[in-house]
């Protein structure tokens, strides 16, 4: 239960005096405060509501098995796991934005909930989308377009770019 896990990673990481450091994301409408902490180049954030004392969300920008150590440089995958009474308030995609100003990548995982798709898509207004395509530890550039034969199938993942990023950086030649 997502209730469960998020409680249990408040009371490791907030009752315990864990040290995260404070993210920086600017005053949040909903009084929340945000947290992180960096571990084996995986960045780690928590969002906490202090009036509640719950973990509202938690976020993780995982590093990529599937890719070699050129491109592991310059992208993450995202995985975020929301309370439902914190959803629908801009949270992560406020995350993301931080992570990709930042001038960094944003790789999504083979599927997508439709909600997730929609929020990339809302992204991608603001910044570069591109898709690749995951062969043997090489990413692909497949383009900005793609059709959905190509979309759809396992190996192509959608990325974000940062700003100042390109997918030179990472694909293959």
């Amino acid at each position: 239960d997502l209730e469960d896990e998020l409680a249990q990673l408040y009371a490791r990481w907030f009752m315990s005096g864990a040290a995260l450091n404070d993210l920086d994301l600017g005053p949040s409408r909903h009084g929340l405060v945000f947290k992180t902490r960096e571990a084996d180049g995986e960045q780690f954030i928590y969002v906490v509501d202090p009036a509640r004392q719950v973990m509202a969300a938690y976020i993780v920008l995982n590093r990529l098995v599937e890719v070699n150590r050129r491109a592991d440089k310059h992208l993450r995958s995202p995985h975020a796991k929301v309370a439902q009474a914190y959803r629908r308030l801009g949270i992560t995609s406020r995350i993301y934005r931080w992570w990709l100003d930042a001038g960094r990548n944003l790789m999504s995982g083979e599927r997508q909930s439709p909600h997730a798709h929609q929020m990339w898509m809302s992204l991608a207004r603001d910044y570069a989308l591109a898709y690749v395509r995951l062969q043997d530890k090489q990413v692909l550039a497949v383009g900005d377009h793609a059709p959905e034969s190509v979309v759809s199938s396992l190996g192509t993942r959608m990325v974000l770019l940062g700003r100042g990023c390109d997918v030179r950086q990472f694909a293959a030649d």
